[in-house]
């Protein structure tokens, strides 16, 4: 790497002698100034200076590999550790490590997950890093309930289930950033029905061009292998009568079509006739009007199972059972419920694989694939970890642990939920590349917006530290300065490119959201000064109102119409610019509430049911933390105080 860069350097300055003007002694008279004269010379050294820069940059990339190598056997030896231990001290000791070598692994793979160009990598590392993220957690209420219970052996499938888990995605990793596969084979990727579709639509339509650029038996596989593929439709006892008839009509057509299409090119190959051309032309739109109606099809039919089940799942009346029947140690109903929730995955593994056929894109292809192994792997966790429970109903760690496994379930079902409307978005043309700021008028001013946007993420993660100091989570101003940094850090990601927010409309509408929230914060301050000492009620009061103020101010901003690229710009500048002033005010008021509430020793009169920006949550999808955030940490921060806080008493 020195070499390579003393090379580069020696470059660039061969390249500055030749071309500096000043070192001219006679310039030519026409006032036309030859910039260098040993244009040879020149270009020897910007060859070596593209050499040599090239060699940097690969031997950088080499260096970011080695040190994701050594970071993820780092978390494989302690691994190894955590699984042997036998006291659950050392287990705290070893898992504080753990947790560290955790955080470095997580920035390591972000920044390589930022780099990838290639958008499956992305989709595949992204997937990885979640499957860390989770497991994490699994991995230490597991480990704790099976340091509780040696003899369980429920406990210890479980735990071993995680552990299993994490390698295979700290392997995958690897894989990925490494481009390879162990015993050098090479992965295959099932076929979807999407997109093989679209690579026979290309064939057909190709035919327009070169009638003789592919050869009959050629297309017909490639029908032979889509028509495969619709049988996981047929053949799943989840797909409606109505769908399953309609698909197995439209394959039928198919086969007709492409009968037609290859009789009347076969003619037009041997007899180039304007009539013949028209011909194939016609049978060149049938056949691909009847593949967009199979797509349509089977893409209806798989989102509105998706649909359905993820509606008839959103109560997780199993999961709560499950958790009510282990904590009364009733191993039949415990039992019961299991075969429930076995059944409940297998609809769900059946979900994702007909999801994935009409996902649309090959990062969404991953993102099904991931989900399924998600529930694959998750469901039979949550019943070893039911079993636990009701084997030792008054085990307070065994309880914690089926309560780990349980969220994992609901966040992925919550997930689905994003992806079905993703891929509804790809189906209907209304997804599109990673947005570019195409509305900017000039360079300088994208970097404003991402200079704004980056001060908001420091706010944001300024406003989390101060409300995980609070005692009370429930305390009804840290509910909603909580949304408020959500809020604005999904205005931070769309400043990236990135998020839910997916429209300038979306960010107007996300800010009108922060805004109103920001009121409802104001109220909880007047009604917290109703319960101070009257000296601080005054400067409690001056702050409320200058919040009030500036959530006005964002709130007309917001609505403010806006036409045209520079006006559009203008607004999306004005709008972070006031939410980045909202925020600085908060982490303010933050402190200086936790300080009055403390001095007051006012109790839990600041409480009241979950605000309605988490309902907002759940109906737009747009005000919660995208799962970019947190996988940057791996939830790290979490665990390390949960394992600060662990004691011997917490075992038992």
């Amino acid at each position: 790497m020195s070499v390579a860069c003393i090379e580069a350097r020696r470059a660039g300055e061969t390249i500055a002698q030749l071309t500096d003007v000043a070192s001219l002694d006679h310039p030519e008279s026409d006032s036309h100034i030859t910039i260098f004269t040993d244009k040879t010379g020149v270009v020897k050294a910007a060859r070596l200076l593209l050499s040599s820069v090239t060699k940097v940059l690969v031997l950088a990339d080499r260096i970011v590999i080695k040190q994701i190598i050594t970071s993820r056997n780092k978390v494989l030896a302690t691994m190894e550790q955590l699984e042997k231990v036998s006291s659950f001290q050392e287990f705290v000791q070893i898992f504080s490590q753990f947790g560290n070598e955790m955080v470095e692994f997580a920035h390591l793979t972000g920044d390589r997950q930022n780099d990838l160009k290639d958008e499956k990598k992305k989709a595949r590392m992204a997937a990885s890093r979640a499957v860390l993220e989770k497991c994490t957690m699994m991995l230490l209420t597991a480990s704790k309930t099976c340091l509780r219970h040696p003899d369980c052996e429920s406990a210890r499938i479980n735990k071993d289930g995680v552990f299993h888990r994490m390698r295979l995605a700290l392997e995958q990793v690897i894989e990925i950033v490494t481009d390879s596969r162990p015993n050098g084979e090479n992965e295959v990727a099932p076929i979807s029905i999407y997109s093989g579709i679209k690579e026979f639509k290309n064939k057909v339509e190709g035919l327009r061009e070169n009638l003789y650029f592919l050869s009959k038996e050629n297309l017909s596989t490639m029908l032979e292998v889509i028509l495969e593929h619709t049988e996981d439709f047929t053949d799943s006892a989840y797909t409606s009568h109505e769908h399953r008839e309609h698909i197995l009509e439209l394959s039928k057509q198919a086969k007709m079509e492409l009968e037609q299409l290859v009789s009347v090119w076969m003619q037009a190959q041997n007899q180039k006739t304007k009539d013949l051309m028209e011909d194939l032309e016609v049978a060149i739109l049938k056949t691909c009007q009847c593949m967009d109606e199979l797509k349509r099809e089977v893409h209806s039919a798989a989102t509105s199972l998706a649909a359905d089940l993820l509606k008839y799942h959103t109560d997780h009346m199993v999961l709560k059972a499950l958790k009510i029947t282990g904590v009364e140690g009733n191993l039949e109903a415990v039992a019961e419920y299991t075969c429930k929730l076995s059944e409940q995955k297998e609809q769900l593994v059946e979900m994702c694989r007909l999801l994935r056929h009409v996902s649309g894109t090959e990062p969404l292809e991953i993102t099904c694939i991931h989900a399924e192994d998600t529930f694959q792997v998750t469901g039979p966790q949550i019943i070893s970890a039911a079993e636990t429970l009701a084997l030792h109903p008054s085990s307070k760690i065994a309880k914690e642990n089926l309560e780990v496994f349980c969220e994992a379930w609901e966040s992925q079902l919550s997930d689905m939920s994003l992806l079905l409307r993703e891929i509804n978005d790809v189906f209907e043309g209304r997804r599109g590349e990673k947005r570019v700021y195409l509305s900017l008028p000039r360079p300088g001013e994208q970097a404003k917006i991402a200079k704004l946007g980056l001060e908001l993420h420091l706010l944001t993660s300024d406003v989390d530290s101060e409300t995980e100091k609070w005692e009370d989570q429930d305390n009804e101003i840290v509910q909603h300065g909580q949304g408020m940094s959500s809020m604005a850090y999904s205005m931070y990601l769309f400043t990236r490119g990135e998020g839910l927010l997916k429209t300038t409309q979306d960010l107007f509408h996300q800010a009108e959201i922060f805004a109103t929230e920001g009121t409802k914060l104001a109220s909880a301050l007047h009604a917290l000064s109703d319960q101070v000492h009257d000296e601080d009620k005054p400067l409690l009061l001056l702050e409320a109102e200058k919040l009030i103020s500036m959530c006005k101010q964002l709130q007309i901003t917001a609505k403010a119409p806006a036409q045209g690229k520079s006006a559009t710009f203008t607004k999306v500048d004005a709008c972070i610019l006031k939410t980045r002033n909202v925020m600085t005010l908060l982490c303010q008021l933050l402190p200086l509430c936790c300080k009055l509430l403390r001095k007051n020793k006012v109790g839990n009169g600041c409480l009241k049911p979950a605000p309605p920006w988490k309902e907002d949550r759940i109906r737009t999808g747009t005000n919660v933390r995208t799962p970019e955030r947190r996988v940057d940490t791996f939830g790290i921060k979490s665990l390390e105080n949960h394992v600060t806080n662990m004691t011997f008493l917490e075992s038992k």
